[in-house]
């Protein structure tokens, strides 16, 4: 067998500015911001998180995958 790009079991992750679905190992577009990686469908998206990424990566931490009960 020989398939060059056969990742159908490879989890994908969440592009934190659009929310499209992203295989990590195939796209080029990925940044690194302290400890995490941050995967991108673009690199228009990839520009827009380096341009504010407090504004992604605190949405991808608000209520919803939160573990604190005390918003409010």
């Amino acid at each position: 067998m020989e398939h060059a790009h056969a990742h159908s079991s490879t989890a994908t992750v969440k592009d934190p500015v659009c929310g499209m679905d992203v295989d990590p190992s195939a796209t080029k577009h990925q940044h690194t911001l302290g400890d995490d990686d941050y995967y991108f469908c673009s690199k228009g998206c990839l520009e827009k998180f380096k341009a504010d990424p407090d504004k992604y990566t605190k949405a991808a931490k608000s209520p919803g995958g939160c573990c604190h009960h005390d918003h409010g």
